[in-house]
């Protein structure tokens, strides 16, 4: 074969390269990014433990290739299980938090390598407002342990949140973690009494004493929890990106409208935003309050009582991400979403009836991904 033919062919050959190349970057620009198809199998919630929360431990047996199967059958591209539950011990072995007693596998690095294999990504998951295991060690920083928000954001508790976040990130290899309660604590258990060390962190970012309970005014208490909020959140996204600068921080927010958080930083930075409520309108409301960058999500989760009938297409419609979480069964799983393809959506109920539903939306989508990602 001669130079000349050679040259030829190298050039015939970068060509096509370059227009398959342009085909499927023209299509990525075209559709925008893949549509969030995200569920969890929710290890939050379960019975035994001093609270709402499981006892650590629970479900330490959970098989990482049988959950990213489940997730799989599901039509999912996105995985969200957990970095650290609401008990306050890590999924993953190794690390500065300690892990759940007895877990049988290297959970999340574990789902983390299986659903990249299957090109699912893979969020981990902090319970910002609540961890009994804080809780717990930490007793003139909480207010108590119950199944609720209960930790002011002191500086030490930031120092341990951040620490949290730069291990799991670093060690996992996740696509990033979802922020759940980034909220202020629930007073309640202390008979309204603000504990000594929020007092202090009241004078800290407000520059005056704390009033009283019974001289703080409305006006005082919001602009106080926004900077709260405000100063958590940097903590957070500091430790994430300073970690890895492409980890996404999906922010789950049980109420998009609440003066603690609305047109605040945290929704102008965060990368994906939730509203876990489940209702479009809010979500709509809320483009004029993020930033370029945020992608939106609704939910369907049982105690929300939203009607996927309605939630799902009214979402797809407005390139929403979809979302739904309920508590594994025994065995740490739910039944398999082939079951609920093959029963009616109305005569199913509760989370079932939800899973039904993301079931077919999430294969309906799925089904061209995988052709357009089939190799050509």
């Amino acid at each position: 074969m001669t130079r000349t033919i050679r040259c030829r062919l190298l050039a015939i050959a970068m060509f096509s390269a370059i227009v398959c190349l342009a085909e499927c970057r023209g299509a990525e620009t075209v559709a925008g990014p893949e549509p969030i198809r995200a569920y969890c199998i929710d290890f939050n919630w379960g019975p035994g433990g001093p609270n709402g929360f499981p006892p650590p431990g629970h479900w330490a047996d959970a098989d990482p290739k049988a959950h990213v199967a489940w997730y799989k059958a599901l039509g999912c591209n996105v995985i969200q299980t957990f970095c650290v539950s609401c008990n306050g011990y890590a999924w993953y072995k190794g690390g500065v938090v300690p892990e759940q007693p007895g877990l049988k596998h290297d959970f999340l690095p574990d789902v983390v390598r299986l659903g990249h294999a299957e090109k699912m990504r893979v969020m981990g998951y902090f319970c910002i407002g609540s961890n009994t295991r804080w809780g717990k060690q930490n007793p003139g920083l909480s207010y108590g342990t119950p199944s609720a928000c209960h930790i002011p954001y002191t500086q030490e508790y930031l120092n341990y949140l951040d620490t949290a976040i730069r291990d799991a990130v670093k060690r996992t290899h996740l696509d990033g973690f979802m922020i759940d309660w980034v909220w202020m604590p629930d007073r309640r258990a202390n008979s309204q009494k603000w504990l000594a060390c929020e007092k202090l962190l009241y004078q800290e970012l407000m520059g005056e004493p704390f009033p009283g309970e019974n001289k703080l005014t409305r006006q005082q208490e919001i602009v106080y929890s926004r900077r709260a909020i405000d100063r958590c959140w940097a903590v957070i996204h500091k430790a994430a990106k300073e970690t890895d600068p492409n980890c996404i921080i999906w922010l789950s927010c049980f109420d998009v409208t609440h003066l603690y958080v609305v047109n605040s930083t945290m929704f102008k930075e965060v990368d994906w935003l939730m509203n876990e409520e489940g209702d479009v309108d809010r979500i709509r409301a809320l483009r004029p309050m993020v930033g370029p960058q945020t992608r939106l999500i609704t939910c369907l989760a049982n105690w929300n009582g939203k009607d996927p009938a309605k939630i799902v297409p009214a979402a797809l419609k407005d390139g929403i991400g979809l979302y739904g979480f309920a508590k594994p069964g025994a065995n740490s799983l739910l039944p398999s979403p082939n079951g609920y393809l093959q029963q009616p959506i109305d005569s199913l109920k509760g989370d079932e009836r939800n899973i039904a539903a993301l079931a077919r939306a999430y294969r309906a989508a799925a089904e061209p991904q995988r052709k357009m990602n089939a190799p050509r």
